[in-house]
């Protein structure tokens, strides 16, 4: 995007398993603190996998009216508060701006699943006359980015993503290329999650694709480490307010960073697995360095995927090899993941966060758990402590079901 309008980063919210807002999240991943225990939102007995990166004690009303915040699911509530302390931090006068310029863009990778889990229990027991007039609104997708549009009177472009794993990156990026094109001056972007249900975890778990280290809860998400089995499910949202640079510059705004590129790519291979070697992750950072107008070298950190399988970890540790190439051994890598879980759809979102965050502070993030490296993943992967660096431009990496692929590159402004 380096020929076209300039886009920043002037606004950071977000939720995850290891606080509810920017603060507490930045100083859990700093700190290597893992959010991950055994589920408590319901009974996970009978399920093979029973832990998870639960947002215990969320409270949607720290933002939301009451009587609003019940006809939503979990995952809209997650990303309203998300939107809205993004927003604060942009410090935007919505009196002072026009507000036609002004847009939403939050996805989610499956939407209301605890809602519709209910909805259908009740059916089945009670019959239709029970079924809620707020079941669908409270459910589907694109609400988080409706509501977020009605409760700030936002009437700039409107819209949601929904591509797996990858959602919350493709929101962020997608939002970048509307200001870039002038379609807004301002996006508020990213992604959000709760899908810590019964159904849920029932099917990524008969999937194979879920660590089965119930007994140690706080070890069992560890990319790139000999002994990783899966993923662990987190639950949260992460959202960047982004701006065209002369907007941002003409206001006074703090200016985070700017992001700088966006790639995307198709595996073409498999529902759930990586194209062999990564060439699909590999494409994808190549197309973001490319929009960005950088070369490889340029780059000083990756927060990866990184979500703790045998096979993807692999692949994206040979995808950075083959875009990067020699300056791969010069990187610093790390996975957020290690910490929070895979919180699929808001995963981009919330390490779209942390990147940006680590180029602002200048310090990294560590991959916790990372105690016997696997050999064929050998790169730099900041292993058990954050460290203090001084990188110029990062890397954001989300790769989803379906051979979806996003990245985004963020520098220093």
């Amino acid at each position: 995007m380096h020929d076209l309008r300039q886009v920043v980063v002037t606004g950071v919210g977000c939720i995850s398993p290891l606080g509810h807002d920017v603060k507490t999240t930045w100083e859990g991943l700093l700190a290597g603190r893992s959010g991950i225990s055994l589920i408590s939102r319901f009974d996970p007995e009978g399920l093979s996998c029973q832990i998870a990166g639960q947002a215990d004690h969320f409270d949607p009303e720290s933002r939301l009216a009451a009587k609003e915040a019940r006809r939503m699911d979990r995952f809209i509530q997650l990303g309203l508060c998300a939107g809205l302390e993004a927003f604060d931090d942009s410090g935007l006068d919505l009196d002072r701006t026009d507000r036609t310029q002004v847009g939403v863009l939050i996805g989610a990778g499956i939407g209301g699943l605890e809602t519709i889990e209910t909805t259908t229990q009740l059916l089945v027991e009670k019959g239709a006359r029970k079924v809620s007039p707020f079941y669908i609104p409270s459910s589907i997708i694109n609400m988080v980015s409706g509501n977020l549009s009605i409760m700030l009177g936002l009437q700039g472009p409107n819209l949601a993503v929904v591509t797996a794993c990858t959602t919350g990156t493709h929101a962020i990026g997608e939002a970048a290329r509307m200001i870039a094109l002038g379609d807004a001056e301002v996006m508020i972007a990213g992604g959000t999650e709760a899908a810590i249900t019964p159904t849920s975890m029932a099917g990524f778990s008969a999937a194979k694709a879920l660590s089965r280290r119930n007994e140690s809860p706080q070890q069992a998400s560890r990319p790139w480490d000999q002994g990783r089995d899966g993923f662990v499910m987190g639950e949260g949202a992460g959202t960047l307010v982004l701006e065209s640079a002369a907007h941002a510059k003409a206001r006074g705004a703090r200016i985070y960073a700017q992001l700088a590129g966006y790639g995307v790519s198709g595996d073409a291979h498999h529902m759930t697995q990586p194209a062999p070697g990564g060439e699909g992750a590999a494409r994808c950072m190549q197309n973001a360095l490319r929009s960005a107008g950088m070369n490889p070298a340029q780059i000083g950190y990756v927060n990866a995927h990184g979500t703790s399988t045998p096979l993807g970890d692999l692949a994206e540790t040979l995808a950075v090899k083959s875009v990067f190439s020699d300056h791969a051994r010069q990187l610093l890598v790390s996975s957020n993941k290690s910490m929070i879980g895979h919180l699929l759809g808001a995963a981009g979102g919330v390490e779209a966060v942390a990147t940006v965050l680590s180029l602002h502070h200048q310090v990294v993030p560590p991959t916790i758990n990372l105690d016997e490296p696997d050999p064929d993943c050998d790169l730099d992967y900041v292993p058990h402590e954050a460290r203090n660096t001084s990188v110029e431009a990062a890397v954001s990496n989300s790769f989803g079901f379906g051979g979806t692929n996003g990245t985004l590159v963020f520098s220093v402004h």
